[in-house]
């Protein structure tokens, strides 16, 4: 008997890096998902569709919503995002550990949905420091970089309302941090199941 799936969300806000531990995740364990989820906001230029995003209208996104498709949606920073529930679903009734990497609210969402999802918060080392990668990845114009700068300390403070708190002060610790995190919770289901 193997052991159960885990559902793991990774959240935090603009700027602290859960986009690349996220894929420094998947290049660690190959047989995790990732789903990918819908957005109305336009690609970065380093985004394809399919792999990073799902671009749609807000059109399609509407009809998405109105057919209660989404296992969580939210609008951020003007742009709609959400992940589709069969895709989350499925994977894990095959038996497959799912990671999203969601904004805050979408991490409650999930929560509320999959009281077993382990939620892990990325925590930057310093609002100055989220200020700077922010700017310095140079995909948003100054009224987007505003806005997310001025949502960072409310979004900070939801880090006490996720089971794991990861500084990412260092990307090679907090990946480990990560993993970590990972089989404790595998281990942990393990034992719960008798495996």
């Amino acid at each position: 008997m193997s052991a159960q799936p885990i559902l793991i969300v990774v959240s935090g806000p603009s700027g602290s890096g859960k986009g690349t531990l996220c894929q420094m995740l998947r290049k660690a364990l190959p047989d995790l998902v990732y789903s990918i989820s819908l957005t109305t906001r336009h690609p970065r230029s380093n985004e394809k569709n399919g792999v990073d995003y799902i671009f749609v209208s807000r059109q399609d996104f509407q009809k998405h919503i109105e057919a209660g498709d989404f296992l969580e949606w939210a609008e951020v920073y003007g742009n709609y995002y959400g992940t589709l529930r069969s895709t989350v679903e499925e994977n894990l009734l095959a038996g497959k550990d799912v990671l999203l990497e969601l904004d805050i609210q979408g991490g409650q969402q999930v929560k509320r949905v999959f009281p077993d999802a382990v939620l892990i918060f990325i925590m930057p080392p310093s609002l100055d420091e989220l200020s700077k990668r922010i700017i310095g990845r140079g995909t948003d114009d100054a009224k987007t970089i505003n806005m997310r700068l001025s949502c960072a300390p409310d979004e900070l403070l939801a880090a006490k309302k996720y089971d794991y708190v990861v500084n990412n002060d260092v990307i090679e610790r907090a990946v480990q941090e990560l993993l970590t995190i990972i089989r404790r919770e595998k281990s942990i289901r393990e034992q719960d199941k008798g495996v």
